[in-house]
């Protein structure tokens, strides 16, 4: 399975974006979507992942009470971006969870948990 994001764009502070990651196939032996981002010369970032298998939403400081995951009945994940920042400038990417959360020890941000990356796709906040 490939995943494919879009939705990003150009847009100003205060402003609201909808990113989608759509699966080319159906996922399965997975453990849920995470949504990372990773802006020039820093190391990449998670900030959200859906559980698959209860719905179960986790979010990085952050974007915590700005940026909502969410997935369709299909295997479409959203990512629900409100009062973007500058620091919000970043490429993001989406990838499926390849281990369960539990085995990280709650730590589900960690890039080497995570498979089948998509191209990703550029959000840049500016005034």
């Amino acid at each position: 399975v490939q995943y494919v994001e879009s939705g990003g764009g150009l847009v100003q502070p205060g402003d609201s974006l909808r990113l989608s990651c759509a699966a080319s196939g159906v996922p399965s032996d997975y453990f849920g979507i995470g949504w990372f981002r990773q802006a020039p010369g820093k190391q990449r970032e998670g900030i959200s992942f859906i559980d698959s298998r209860n719905g179960r939403t986790y979010y990085a400081d952050s974007v915590k009470g700005r940026f909502t995951i969410v997935r369709d009945n299909s295997v479409t994940v959203f990512l629900q971006m409100n009062s973007l920042k500058s620091e919000d400038t970043a490429n993001y990417y989406c990838a499926e969870r390849a281990v369960p959360p539990e085995f990280s020890g709650g730590h589900v941000f960690y890039p080497a948990d995570y498979r089948s990356w998509g191209q990703g796709t550029q959000v840049t906040v500016s005034s």
